[in-house]
């Protein structure tokens, strides 16, 4: 029997841990990102171009003659070019022709009263038929107001409600009429406390807003519908000698 080889120890050289292996990003996760960086890109070019609108927007504009003019700016509320607005009232009395108040009421009486934004003119009859006459002009002045033409049209549109809920009145005949101003409504009432009717004429023109009243004797055999058209021809013909004084103010 021989000897036995001795047994050799076996020296099994180190290695480290190999790294794990990378691992796939998800395909999905791939195409966000992809997606929000085209958002971004197009975001950024939006911003550019808009700058560069209102920078050219903001730009004087040129005559075809090559010089430049700043960019009109139009304070809101403000009567636009061919708006021109009325700035003072006439005399209250001086706004009817003689000719017209002596056919509307002969040989009359007058009495006025006036401030900056309101005057009244009031005729009134001497003789035995009673006649009766008033003028009144309510104006918006452009230094109370920075919309003055919005505010007479306001007013208008509060005067032509409140004729549909008169009391004391029994309306005949309430109708819009053109012609007359920028806007007119024309009105033929009855008074029920007294035996009198009354043609009214309230027309707008810019802003200012103007009521004639002219009222008379009821007939006393008939309807008091037969003096309509006479009452508001009356009343009409003071309006237009009030609006043509207005157009010179």
């Amino acid at each position: 029997m021989g000897l036995q080889r001795p047994v050799e120890p076996f020296h099994r050289p180190y290695a480290g841990p190999e790294p794990p292996a990378p691992g796939r990003r998800p395909r999905r996760l791939i195409a966000v990102l992809a997606a929000a960086a085209a958002v971004a890109v197009a975001v950024v070019a939006a911003v550019l171009v808009m700058s560069g609108g209102r920078e050219q927007e903001a730009a004087p504009r040129r005559t075809p003659g090559g010089s430049a003019q700043p960019p009109a700016v139009r304070p809101s509320g403000s009567p636009g070019p061919r708006e021109k607005v009325i700035n003072a009232l006439p005399a209250p009395c001086g706004t009817v022709a003689a000719g017209t108040v002596e056919r509307a009421v002969p040989e009359a009486t007058r009495r006025q009263s006036a401030n900056s934004t309101l005057t009244t003119c009031t005729y009134s009859s001497t003789g035995s038929a009673f006649r009766w006459l008033r003028v009144e002009a309510r104006l918006y002045a452009p230094g109370d107001t920075a919309t003055p033409v919005q505010d007479a049209e306001g007013y208008y549109d509060a005067q032509w409600a409140q004729a549909h809920d008169a009391p004391l009145v029994r309306t005949v005949t309430l109708e819009r009429r053109g012609g007359i101003g920028d806007e007119a409504y024309r009105w033929f009432k009855t008074d029920e406390g007294q035996p009198t009717v009354v043609g009214q004429v309230t027309a707008r023109v810019r802003n200012v807003v103007l009521t004639v009243a002219y009222s008379e004797q009821a007939p006393r055999k008939g309807p008091a519908d037969a003096r309509e058209r006479a009452c508001l021809d009356t009343a009409t013909a003071v309006a237009r000698d009030v609006l043509t004084a207005l157009s010179h103010s």
